[in-house]
């Protein structure tokens, strides 16, 4: 992702360019998307916060700073805004006759991460799953990730490197049993 590119597009869609939220979306998507995965632990409600991350981000685009990270803007709102959705999610009372974790076991869960993201969330430290599905999963480059979180690109690829490193220890002992 060019962040300078980036700016140029956020700034034209400011002026009225609406073909611009292509560029926009194609280029922050996956972080918006991880960002709201990450809290959620839900495929389908950080699919939700995604929409709507785009829907308050591009109604209040009038707050974002010109010239600062408009990925990491977004990705700060998808976080509040999965926040919020656990939030409102814990104090609804369930009426589920199954447990979720027989759910689980079988496989049936809709809303049931696949293995590998499940593993990590499990395994690693917050930082280093952020940064591990950043640049694992999400497909940015080191450099654009360390940018995000306002770390040296050396802490990101020291902290990629522990997490892959963790889990093809865990997956291994996994696969010896």
């Amino acid at each position: 992702m060019n962040s300078a590119v980036l700016e140029k597009k956020v700034a034209e869609y400011r002026a009225g360019n609406a073909a611009a939220f292509d560029y926009i979306y194609e280029c922050t998507n996956r972080t918006v998307y991880f960002a709201a995965l990450y809290v959620v632990r839900d495929r389908a409600a950080a699919e939700d916060i995604t929409q709507d991350t785009y829907l308050r981000a591009l109604g209040a685009l009038e707050n974002y700073a010109a010239g600062t990270n408009f990925a990491a803007w977004l990705a700060r709102i998808a976080r509040n805004l999965a926040l919020n959705h656990v939030k409102k999610q814990s104090r609804e009372q369930t009426t589920d006759f199954c447990d979720e974790a027989e759910i689980r076991k079988y496989g049936t869960g809709e809303t049931e991460l696949p293995y590998i993201f499940d593993v990590a969330a499990k395994l690693l430290a917050a930082d280093e799953y952020e940064i591990l599905m950043l640049c694992q999963v999400a497909g940015y480059k080191r450099r654009e990730v360390a940018a995000m979180l306002g770390m040296p690109t050396a802490t990101v690829t020291w902290k990629n490197n522990v997490a892959i490193k963790k889990l093809k220890e865990y997956l291994k002992k996994e696969g010896g049993r």
